[in-house]
This record gives C-alpha cells, sequence and structure tokens, in this order.
C-alpha cells in the first residue's frame, strides 16, 4: 500500500510504500529531510540537521569498506538496484542501436545515474543509510532529472577546472620558445591532475550545501587537506570507477561469453559507484567539522 503525503516545508505530495514508515527520507523537490508517517496526508515529522561537529567522527573506513555491503543485502533496497541493474543492461544492449538509440539511451541512462549518485551523497551525509527510492515523476520531470544531473557535473567539473582553462588560454596566446613550451604543458597538466583532486569534494559540496557560490578554493582545500588519507579513499574509488568504466564497451553481439564479461565489468562498476557515491557522503558525515560552510 502506498501512502501519500505533503512535504512538511514546500508542500509537494511525495509517495512511499507503507513499508517504510518511521524512516528518514527527504523530498525530491526541496530537499527537506523527514520521517515517513504512517498515514496517508499525515503530517511528517521534519528532521532539523544537527549542530554541526567539532572533532571528526571515527569510523569512516569500516563505514567505507564493512558497512556499505549492507546496502546490496538490505531488502529495502532491492526495488532500487533492480532499476539500476535495468538501467545499465538497457544501456549495454542500446550501446549499438540503430539511428541515434545509442546516444539516446547513454544519454538517459547517465542522467539518471547522475542524479542516483548526487541522492546517494545527500542523503548519506544526512545519515540515510539506504539506497535512495526511485522516483520517476511525470514527462517532464524526468527529463528534468536527466538534465539537472548533467548540468551539475558539468558545471561543477568546469567550476574546478577554471584555473586551468585560464592557465590554458595564457599558454596559447603567448609566444614561447619550444623548451619553454615544453615546460608550460607539464604545468599545464599538473595543474588539470590537482584540479581532478578536487573534484570529490566540490561535489560533495554541490550536493550537500546546494550553493554554487560555496565552490570557494578555501572552503575546497581545507576539508581535502585536513583529512588527506580519507580524502585520498574517496579520490581512489573514483579513480577505480573511471577505470572500469573506461574498461567496458557496448554490446556488438559477437561473442556472447565476452559480452557477458563485459555485461558483468559494468554491473562491477556499478558496486564500485555506489560505494563511492557513498564514501563521499561519509566523507562530509564523518570530517564536517573541516567544512567551513
Amino acid at each position: 500500500m502506498t501512502i501519500e503525503f505533503n512535504c512538511p516545508h514546500c508542500n509537494a505530495i511525495i509517495a512511499f510504500d507503507e513499508k517504510h514508515c518511521g524512516k528518514r527520507a527527504r523530498c525530491y523537490t526541496c530537499g527537506q529531510l523527514f520521517i515517513i508517517p504512517s498515514k496517508d496526508y499525515e503530517k511528517p515529522q521534519k528532521i532539523e540537521l544537527k549542530v554541526k561537529k567539532t572533532e571528526p567522527l571515527p569510523g569512516f573506513y569500516r563505514a567505507v569498506f564493512v558497512d556499505s555491503w549492507k546496502l546490496f543485502i538490505d531488502k529495502d533496497n532491492a526495488a532500487t538496484l533492480v532499476f539500476v541493474i535495468a538501467a545499465v543492461c538497457f544501456k549495454f544492449l542500446l550501446g549499438r542501436g540503430i539511428c541515434c538509440m545509442n546516444y539516446i539511451s547513454y544519454i538517459v541512462v547517465w542522467g539518471w545515474l547522475l542524479g542516483f549518485y548526487l541522492n546517494i551523497i545527500y542523503e548519506t551525509a544526512h545519515e540515510i543509510d539506504t539506497l535512495p527510492q526511485i522516483y520517476l515523476g511525470t514527462s517532464f520531470t524526468f527529463l528534468w532529472y536527466i538534465i539537472s544531473p548533467f548540468s551539475v557535473f558539468c558545471f561543477t567539473m568546469a567550476a574546478v577546472q577554471l584555473p586551468f582553462f585560464i592557465a590554458f588560454t595564457l599558454v596559447q596566446n603567448s609566444d614561447m620558445a619550444a623548451e619553454n613550451m615544453q615546460l608550460a604543458e607539464m604545468v599545464l597538466q599538473l595543474i588539470f591532475v590537482f584540479n581532478l583532486f578536487l573534484f570529490p569534494v566540490a561535489i560533495l559540496t554541490i550536493a550537500v550545501g546546494k550553493d554554487i557560490t560555496l565552490l570557494r578554493p578555501d572552503y575546497l582545500f581545507a576539508p581535502a587537506f585536513k583529512a588527506l588519507r580519507p580524502y585520498l579513499v574517496v579520490v581512489g574509488l573514483l579513480v577505480a570507477v573511471s577505470i572500469l568504466e573506461m574498461q567496458t564497451r557496448p554490446f556488438e553481439g559477437e561473442y556472447l561469453s565476452l559480452e557477458a564479461a563485459y555485461l558483468v565489468l559494468e554491473l562491477l562498476a556499478q558496486v564500485v559507484a555506489i560505494i563511492a557515491m557513498r564514501s563521499i557522503g561519509l566523507f562530509y558525515r564523518h570530517y564536517s567539522c573541516y567544512f567551513r560552510w
């Protein structure tokens, strides 16, 4: 049975299966946290954010490498995991589709997955230890759920790489000798890699803070370097996801055993991606004292 009620903050209509009564959730419209009520149109209890911690919370590594696996055996996450598997299979099978179907499937699936990742970061940061519920909405809201995450990730990457773009433009417009140009290219590569290093804390800032003005260098540097070792774990997981994704390829229909292996690799990449996104949220949960905002 489905329970419908209004968001206690923005009054948007929300629906959850009755089995989730009493659990923490959030409004997909405004992000308000609340306790799911037990009756239709009962006013849900708001969850106010806790006072910011003054010391790091212990247990980050256990939460990432041990507790994260509970997500994949929790029956409450079954519907979400099935949807993720279906989305990945859809993208894989239509990867070499006719006409422009491959591009459409790629954009639709990745747009939804990026939104799913942002929700994992947000909910994990606010101590919701289940996977986000699937909400497709109407045709217009579904389209927005695809476009918006793409925009967020692209904007965040562009903001983080702004120093690289500026340096690249200056180098391209300067008249340098060959030796100096080689040195400049090496410096540009270092700037690019360093900015990529800051991307996880930047996407965390946008996902949780929901304010582009928070993408200030001092806001990004402080948590990344004060909690360097756990932050390197987050970066390492994202690098692992990237490597796995680069090894995948779409369905070609030649050797079924090989195609099955590539599909398994796609699914494995999503498992690591879920853990990586959860690690970003856990980084905020455990080290929020280092975030100046």
